[in-house]
């Protein structure tokens, strides 16, 4: 059983920062990708971005290139999103995923556990 709960959302004004943690609890141990995705409502789940366990492959959305940065604690089971220069357009929930596979996808269905999610709102 994996277990992932994010912290760190909250309301702020364009231009802002923001770190989201998203903390993993299991018995086992696992080297699988780790992945942040958003969503709002009425709108299909999307990719923001993805890590490695080692953190040696990174990928990002086009809409956050730039302004964004995942990186992972494997010490801590820690897994976080710097979110810099934030818009309007990046309110949403915000979910932190695991895949059993070392590999990043963008795809959410191949993502195996998900965290509950933490809002992210940014005002104009």
């Amino acid at each position: 059983q994996v277990q992932l709960v994010e912290f760190g959302g909250g309301l702020v004004q364009a231009g802002s920062s923001l770190r989201l943690s998203c903390v993993r609890s299991a018995r086992t141990f696992s080297s699988g990708a780790m992945g942040w995705f958003r969503q709002t409502p009425g709108k299909e789940r999307e990719f923001v971005a993805a890590t490695t366990w080692r953190g040696d492959v990174t990928n990002y959305a086009d809409s956050v290139k730039g302004r964004f940065t995942i990186s992972r604690d494997n010490a801590k089971n820690t897994l976080y999103l710097q979110m810099d220069s934030l818009k309007p357009e990046d309110t949403a929930i915000y979910y932190c995923a695991e895949r059993r596979f070392y590999t990043i996808t963008t795809q959410p269905v191949a993502y195996d556990y998900w965290g509950q999610g933490t809002q992210v709102t940014v005002s104009s």
